[in-house]
């Protein structure tokens, strides 16, 4: 088999990008916090959908230091929308071993960052290689699916020989200078051109590289991940308020939105037909489910009962399709058992400015007029 032309690809790779580079906030500036939040951003979530999430969010935290010394319910405020809020605790627990441990420097070690809290061996790379110009090879999903065309790697190529094929790859690829920029420009070459479903071969600059091109197979690699089927239930959320106050709680860690602030909520025992209910028989049918309320008991510490539907609305959290009822509830006393999630009473005001689940937050806009 010829040997791949390194050299000759990196040219007509770093030409097209040129012309062609995404004008992303945090590029070109050589900071590594800037590199690190948005690269931990981008995980699991689009380049344009990213954007104006940094850009507030370094208004808010313009450095490592700011961000240790926020608490958390601030800094989860600035991420809320985002989804995967596992990262933003990661993010702020990381900032804060960068202020004990490093002076609030950024490590450009790779053992160092790459122990930091949430980060990974691709993000590890992707921040010394775009600001420190280090030579450290990244996969994430773009260029993941850009080296399995070039090779022709068929199957799943997320793990096992076809994965540390990959790897070591990516790393030949690189410079002994210059790889940040050629990490980039790979990143986008991805994005902009070997797309997942409509590769633009007639205008990438490498397809004469390409074996997948060359064989007709580009639009079967990589392999399409076997769909998981959708799993339907029925969550409610009541509206507990006493005192001009609203009972909130704190979603535990290791769930759906851990660290961020939710109506009392829990998945329905009672299965309901798909058809839609009049609101006084769904009402009813939340009064007889006695294991969701034992669930909200569990869950508060407090005896809980729901009352009147206000509103419904449907969602989708990774695998599952949810219907969520939000109803009035009442607060009947202590259920004399210790609470499995942090509670608070909080105001109007605080309503607003505490970190809210997506679907919390859209609650509050259906919230009775005074």
């Amino acid at each position: 088999m010829q040997a791949f032309p390194f050299a000759l690809f990196r040219r007509r790779l770093i030409r097209w990008y040129n012309q062609n580079a995404r004008p992303l906030p945090w590029r070109d500036l050589g900071n590594p916090y800037y590199v690190w939040v948005s690269e931990v951003m981008l995980q699991q979530t689009t380049t344009h959908t990213v954007q104006g999430y940094f850009d507030r969010f370094i208004t808010a935290f313009p450095t490592v230091q700011s961000l240790a010394e926020a608490d958390l319910d601030t800094v989860n405020r600035h991420w809320e929308g985002l989804g995967y809020y596992r990262r933003c605790a990661l993010l702020h627990r990381a900032a804060k071993e960068i202020v004990a441990r490093f002076d609030g420097t950024f490590p450009d070690k790779f053992s160092d960052v790459r122990h930091l809290p949430g980060i990974g061996r691709y993000t590890a790379g992707a921040i010394l290689s775009i600001a420190f110009d280090q030579r450290w090879p990244i996969l994430e999903a773009n260029t993941l699916r850009l080296h399995a065309r070039l090779l022709a790697v068929k199957g799943n190529i997320m793990s096992g020989e076809a994965n540390a094929r990959l790897w070591q790859f990516a790393e030949e690829l690189l410079p002994r200078r210059g790889s940040g920029q050629v990490n980039q420009a790979l990143m986008d070459l991805g994005s902009l051109i070997c797309t997942a479903r409509s590769p633009k071969c007639a205008e990438c600059p490498v397809t004469a590289f390409c074996e997948s091109a060359k064989q007709g197979t580009q639009h079967e690699i990589p392999t399409p991940k076997t769909r998981v089927p959708k799993e339907y239930t029925t969550e409610a959320a009541l509206l507990v308020q006493k005192r001009g106050k609203t009972l909130l709680i704190r979603s535990p860690d290791g769930g759906r939105w851990a660290g961020l602030w939710d109506f009392p909520r829990a998945p329905l025992t009672t299965e309901l037909p798909t058809r839609e209910l009049p609101k006084a028989e769904i009402s009813v049918k939340l009064a007889a489910d006695t294991a969701w309320h034992h669930r909200l008991s569990a869950l508060t510490g407090r005896k809980l009962l729901p009352g009147r539907l206000i509103h419904s609305l449907k969602h989708s959290v990774t695998k599952y399709k949810i219907t969520l009822l939000f109803c009035e509830g009442k607060d009947a006393g202590s259920a004399y058992m210790e609470p499995l999630c942090e509670t608070r009473w909080v105001t109007e005001a605080e309503l607003r400015e505490l970190p809210l689940n997506s679907t919390a937050r859209k609650l509050t806009e259906r919230l009775p007029k005074k």
